[in-house]
């Protein structure tokens, strides 16, 4: 039987060719915050919510969502918390 990964604790909400989501997942990765990409074009009720906000991070366990503009000092208290 395969092993089964846990899934990362982070969410970066994003579109495909938007600059400022690569920025967000640049400090995702520089600061080495496991997370998984979610287009959200791909979701109709996803676009209706994050459709002006993105990039936004949610943190799976909490709910909480870090919303662009951040810096990786934003970022890192955000994952911290």
């Amino acid at each position: 039987m395969p092993e089964v990964l846990p899934s990362p604790d982070f969410i970066l909400y994003h579109t495909e060719g938007c600059h400022l989501c690569h920025e967000a997942q640049a400090l995702l990765e520089q600061a080495g915050i496991a997370y998984r990409l979610q287009d959200i074009c791909e979701d109709e009720q996803l676009a209706e919510r994050y459709g002006v906000r993105i990039p936004v991070v949610r943190c799976n366990h909490s709910g909480a969502e870090l919303g662009w503009p951040f810096d990786l000092n934003l970022l890192l208290d955000f994952a911290g918390a």
